[in-house]
């Protein structure tokens, strides 16, 4: 998860103390200079593709030469099984590289929300009528929150700790509001 705290233009949101925003950033658009808001929530991963990999292939450095080392000294099948080994740890990270990136971005501006959701490989983009966009927690408070309006719905809020949602709804909530009465 993301969370950028700046002073600015923007109202400040209830659960955000002290003039800040908790889980938004606030941008300006180079062209017109008029204020929007982005919240960006990222899976919080140890380890970025590029770290995995190296680290993949350093096991597997690791495992094949200890496997021709056995080899050389007579244990023909280490090796068969180290190839195993190496063919199911690429698999694991291969589904870990995939989803690493995975994120959803929210970004208010000109009274149109913005949401795009990340996963794997597929990109899914929804905009909403700021005006008419409803936030609401899926089933309670610890879970998803549920974007509306104009037909259309997307659950946000998979990557940021459950105990935090309801006060990423507050933060949404309060930036859609300012902006109606922009």
């Amino acid at each position: 998860m993301s969370a950028t705290t700046s002073p600015g233009v923007w109202p400040q949101a209830p659960a955000a103390s002290g003039g800040h925003w908790r889980f938004a950033r606030e941008l300006r658009d180079e062209a017109t200079g008029a204020p929007s808001l982005e919240w960006v929530l990222r899976r919080n991963c140890s380890l970025t593709p590029r770290q995995s990999l190296f680290v993949f292939g350093s096991l597997g450095a690791v495992s094949m030469g200890i496997a021709a080392a056995l080899w050389w000294q007579g244990a023909t099948l280490v090796l068969a099984f180290a190839w195993i080994e190496l063919l199911a740890l690429a698999a694991a990270v291969l589904a870990y590289a995939q989803h690493a990136t995975d994120r959803e971005r929210l970004r208010l501006h000109d009274g149109r929300l913005q949401v795009e959701l990340h996963d794997g490989r597929r990109v899914r983009r929804v905009e909403f009528d700021a005006a008419w966009t409803r936030v609401e927690p899926v089933r309670d408070a610890r879970s998803l929150i549920e974007l509306s309006g104009q037909g259309q719905r997307v659950a946000v809020g998979r990557h940021v700790r459950p105990e935090l949602r309801e006060a990423l709804a507050r933060e949404l909530r309060a930036a859609l509001q300012k902006e109606r009465r922009r």
